[in-house]
């Protein structure tokens, strides 16, 4: 009976959880009466008593329910969720029941407030008014309002509102949003922090102007006053102030965690989230905190067992090419080439990478990040009648560099004797596989790594050398390629000595050579992305380079001489005696053991030669044994396609589409080629052409919770290890670790996760960071049309306002103009006030049916278009933008003044201002207004700023004629540059290279120092990415531009009510001061 009861508690225990004074309650909202808080927690949305006590479930669905939001009356919540993929606005009774679904678009939309009990307003990123000048982009979502009773939304207001709080007269407190910049950063004071606005009778006033963060307004009862959180006490507390800025009191006076998610009850009992818990404040009191248990059905576990069939991220061929390593999900597995048996190496909720097979094929090398730290371990077969892994019986795991450093990407030796890794991703060392003595063979002053996994080196056949990345002193953005002596004594030859990236070096002809990556020829790329590579091959050995070089005629009477050569010592080993013929076949040890290496390195970089005919964007490259022909990866539009190379017949031909972008792995008898892409690892039979999948069935447990607190632990580690600077700017990093971690077992979804995690590290105070979460979405993404609708008409349909130029009913003469009214979409006819979106939903890039009505003739007709996507939409919206403000300059400055934008700080932006900034057109004008708002970065200050800083020194004269000047490359006129708080990274840097050379002026809005490098590193779950901000750049006189706000010579900003009245003051002034130069 006794184990009965306790079979009963298990089984009651895995279905049902009991929590008390649970952690991480987000999004508390007090009701109206003050009698109940709402909240959601582990993705459920709760109520509980004001005063505590057990919480009610409302909700239970397998999806995210967050954001809770009362009705006046308190009768209904409405609540966002991601049950349909995106988030949607859902309402539902107080008390739960069956919620109801009221928007529909396939992006997210969020509550922020009933307007009164029949409507709710709410955030989504659609699009601007056609008369307003706002940048379209994520930055800047609108306000819409939907009935609760369902229907078509409708725009509420097209100027961003943050965290709305609405009183009985309509008036509406709220925060802006100045541009991007994680939600979670704390502790900045910078031009993009947040204010606290008030929008009343069709006015917008400021009434905050903290230079840190000012958020979450919320009226007072009296509606005189206002409480809202600010960190002007160094974190977010609760402060209140009258609306004309006096009478300002801190009623919170917390240190470290900030506070979250402020409302209040009509009589002033004020509610919010602090620690992961929630408070009750009365103004004058001492804050509550609320004593709250949680009892509801678990609807998570500890260990989900799955078989996964896909997913590899990384492979490594066997060396009898039987078998394939690979890792899925940071566990480490074997499966046979020619079956699905598939053996599980490692299990961990940790993270494995950089496999390789020892040369026997007995050991596999990895890297495993365990307690915090990265080492190197090997796995090998325990029992010698153990032929592969794929059929162990037993494995045994052997830890073989013991250190408090970071030891990365293991590779062994060909003689099975050292292993290579990589020591604080910066110092090469080897270590001895027997008696595990580590030497240092390059020091890590040599390398730098951007992102793990980026440096590359590569064992010689004799194992007594390495091709490794080389930067040398400072040559992060000119990487070379070193020869480097294994032994460690310090030996190490730059050997390619180039300007440009040289890199993926790799030995081939035995030794004799290498072949590696370059974009010395490519297509030059302006910015961090973009050149065109070429794949070359360098010799070490005279005679090899002049055998390689010969003609196809020259290398057959070589190959023939050769075999004449080899036939006659075979005729002479058969007349040895019968002892020496046994003693081969015994193996003579000696005779077996690889020649060391010569090399003759004098002018070896007069002995290179380009392979690749044209250039492309690269993937990897393999050259056959014999060197006669090379296999790689190449994009020249779309996909990575497998190309082949035949260097004997010079002829180049493509062996199959689409195979993806990865590592090329050769079997034995380079029959075989092995690519991992995301889908599937390929197997490709080069003598058919053909490819096949290498299918495998792999044993995964999953461990959610514990794979959460590895995420979490690397993470902080990373930051640790990588952030740019090593003092971290001072803040306490180990005790906030400590702060944060105890929330992990509370959380049990990758929404609240992100949320955590970006609160911590946005203690750093720095920009690029934060955590990132990709859900897959809704399947049916909703299709745009290319138009502005007119929000205004009252009738079934939509009426056009305007059709947008080069969007789908503008690319052909449809006759379908503003005012014209859309009845039916596919023949599905539009309702007044009804929801339409579903008629959309899949539609992008496939023909749709217009049924239209002309009210200015009476006429109908249907048309057929193709619709666009959200993204297309968007993009036609920022060349309507400049457009916009090029006839505006051209109109006030009378075509005086030539105009361009620079939409990102890539190549492609930095073509597009050469080409329109050097045309005929605008070198005839007298100055440039070079724009660079709402840019959100890349790589291209020093692009653009020698592009600007051209200075005529002499004239093209042919037979008395004026054809041209030097230098005919660059701008030579006067210029200035626009910017504005949504500028970002390198959209700081750029304005900040031109102010500090003397260039121009700089005008528009201060900008938030933002000028570093980041890498968004992907975790072991590959929905999430982190960000550090890991290279900062530092000015002559010593400071970071991280943090170091830029000010304009001239500070102008535009109102909201310029926003929506499309009236660009900034623009006009940039205008104004052009006007003043003279040649």
């Amino acid at each position: 009976m006794k184990k009965l009861f306790t079979l009963a508690v298990l089984a009651y225990s895995l279905s049902t959880t009991a929590q008390t004074d649970p952690l991480w309650m987000r999004y508390s909202a007090i009701s109206p009466d003050g009698q109940t808080i709402a909240f959601s927690y582990k993705g459920d949305i709760f109520t509980v008593d004001a005063n505590g006590g057990s919480a009610h479930q409302l909700t239970s669905n397998a999806a995210y329910d967050t954001q809770p939001v009362w009705s006046p009356d308190g009768k209904e919540i409405a609540f966002a969720s991601s049950r349909e993929g995106s988030m949607d606005i859902y309402v539902m009774g107080c008390d739960g029941g069956a919620p109801k679904r009221l928007t529909t678009d396939s992006g997210d939309e969020y509550p922020m407030a009933f307007r009164d009990n029949g409507h709710i307003l709410f955030e989504a990123n659609i699009m601007p008014t056609a008369k307003s000048i706002i940048f379209a982009n994520r930055s800047f979502p609108q306000v819409y309002e939907v009935s609760t009773a369902g229907g078509r939304s409708h725009l509420f207001s097209a100027i961003t509102m943050k965290d709305i709080n609405i009183n009985a007269n309509g008036d509406i407190l709220y925060h802006d949003q100045k541009g991007y910049e994680d939600n979670f950063r704390k502790h900045h004071q910078s031009p993009i922090t947040r204010d606290i606005w008030l929008y009343r009778q069709g006015k917008f006033s400021r009434l905050t102007n903290f230079k840190g963060e000012d958020r979450t307004p919320v009226w007072s009862s009296d509606g005189k006053s206002y409480y809202y959180l600010s960190e002007e006490d160094s974190t977010f507390n609760v402060y209140k102030r009258n609306l004309d800025g006096s009478g300002e009191v801190q009623l919170t006076h917390y240190k470290g965690n900030p506070v979250r998610f402020l409302t209040s009850s009509r009589d002033g009992l004020l509610c919010y989230g602090y620690n992961g818990e929630i408070y009750t404040l009365r103004e004058g009191q001492q804050p509550k905190k609320i004593q709250i248990s949680v009892t509801a059905d678990r609807n998570d576990i500890d260990l989900d067992r799955q078989v996964k069939t896909a997913g590899a991220t990384e492979i490594k061929v066997s060396p009898n090419g039987k078998e394939i390593a690979f890792v899925m999900h940071g566990d480490v597995y074997v499966t046979s080439v020619d079956y699905k048996t598939t053996k599980q190496i490692t299990d961990t909720p940790e993270q494995e990478r950089s496999i390789d097979f020892a040369p026997d094929g007995r050991s596999i090398v990895y890297a495993s990040e365990r307690n915090g730290l990265w080492q190197i371990y090997t796995t090998k077969l325990k029992n010698a009648s153990d032929k592969n892994f794929t059929y162990a019986s037993d494995l045994t795991e052997e830890r073989i560099v013991t250190s408090d450093k970071t030891s990365l990407q293991p590779r062994f030796s060909p003689d099975g004797k050292s292993i290579a890794f990589l020591e604080d991703r910066g110092t090469l060392r080897v270590v001895d596989v027997k008696s595990h003595a580590v030497r240092t063979v390059m020091d890590g002053k040599y390398i730098f790594s951007y992102s793990d996994g980026d440096v590359w080196y590569e064992w010689s056949p004799d194992s007594r050398w390495l091709l490794s990345s080389y930067i040398g002193i400072g040559g992060w953005n000119n990487q070379d390629i070193a020869l480097v002596n294994a032994s460690g004594n310090g030996e190490i030859h730059d050997l390619t000595q180039s300007g440009y990236n040289d890199g993926n070096g790799k030995w081939v002809l035995g030794g004799k050579a290498m072949i590696f990556e370059s974009d010395r020829a490519g297509y030059r790329s302006h910015g961090s992305w973009g050149a065109e590579d070429d794949i070359y091959i360098m010799f070490f050995d005279l005679d090899a380079y002049e055998h390689f070089r010969m003609s196809k005629e020259e290398k057959e009477l070589a190959e023939n001489a050769e075999k004449d050569k080899k036939k006659e010592e075979a005729e002479k080993e058969d007349k040895q005696s019968k002892k020496k013929k046994d003693d081969k076949k015994k193996g003579d040890k000696k005779s077996e053991e690889v020649k060391p290496l010569q090399f003759d390195l004098d002018n070896c970089r007069d002995r290179i030669i380009r392979l690749t005919v044209n250039s492309s964007h690269l993937g990897d490259a393999v050259l056959s044994p014999k060197g006669d022909t090379l296999y790689y990866q190449a994009s020249f539009e779309g996909g990575y396609d497998l190309w082949r190379h035949n260097l004997r017949e010079d002829k180049t031909e493509i062996v199959l589409k689409d195979i993806g972008n990865g590592s090329l792995l050769a079997d034995k008898d380079f029959k075989n080629l092995f690519v991992c892409t995301p889908k599937a690892i390929k197997k490709v039979d080069l003598s058919k052409g053909t490819s096949t999948d290498v299918n495998y069935e792999a044993r995964f447990n999953y461990r959610p919770y514990q794979e959460r607190k590895y995420i979490f632990d690397h993470i902080w580690q990373q930051v640790k290890d990588k952030f740019y600077d090593p003092n971290l700017h001072g803040v306490d990093w180990e005790g906030y670790r400590k702060t944060y971690e105890r929330f992990l077992p509370y959380i049990n979804n990758s929404y609240d996760f992100r949320d955590m995690l970006s609160e911590m590290l946005g203690e750093l105070n720095a920009s690029h960071t934060g955590a990132r979460f990709y859900p897959d979405g809704a399947q049916l993404k909703t299709a745009c049309l290319g138009i502005f609708i007119d929000d205004k008409y009252d009738g079934d349909g939509l009426k056009i306002e305007e059709v947008i130029k080069r969007g789908p009913f503008a690319m052909k003469n449809t006759g379908v103009t503003a005012g014209c009214i859309i009845e039916k979409i596919d023949g599905e006819k539009i309702l007044k006030d009804s929801d339409y979106n579903y008629m959309l939903d899949g539609k992008a890039g496939k023909p749709v049916r217009i049924s239209i009505y002309n009210p200015s003739d009476k006429k109908r007709f249907d048309i057929t278009i193709k619709a666009i996507s959200k993204s297309d939409q968007d993009a036609l919206l920022y060349k309507r933008w400049v457009d916009h403000n090029r006839e505006l300059v051209k109109r006030l400055s009378n075509g005086r003044i030539a105009y361009v934008h620079v939409e990102a700080m890539d190549s492609k932006s930095f073509r597009t201002v050469y080409s329109e900034l050097l045309s005929d057109e605008n070198r005839q004008k007298d100055a440039v207004i070079v724009d660079e708002r709402h840019n959100g970065g890349g790589w291209l200050h020093d692009d653009l700023c020698t592009l600007l800083s051209g200075k005529e020194y002499q004239k093209f004269i042919p037979h008395g004629k004026y054809v041209g000047y030097d230098p005919y490359n660059k701008w030579v006129k006067p210029s200035c540059v626009m910017m504005c708080e949504d500028d970002y990274s390198n959209g700081h840097g750029f304005p900040w290279v031109y102010k500090e050379l003397g260039i121009g002026k700089l005008i528009g809005a201060p900008v938030a120092g933002t000028m570093t490098a980041v890498w968004w590193e992907t975790l072991i779950d590959r929905s999430m990415i982190f960000g550090i901000p890991q290279v900062g750049c530092q000015d002559m006189r010593g400071r970071f531009g991280e943090n170091n706000q830029l000010n304009p010579d001239i500070e102008v900003f535009n109102t909201p009510e310029d926003y929506l009245n499309g009236n660009d003051r900034q623009l006009e002034t940039a205008v104004k001061e052009m006007m003043k130069q003279k040649q």
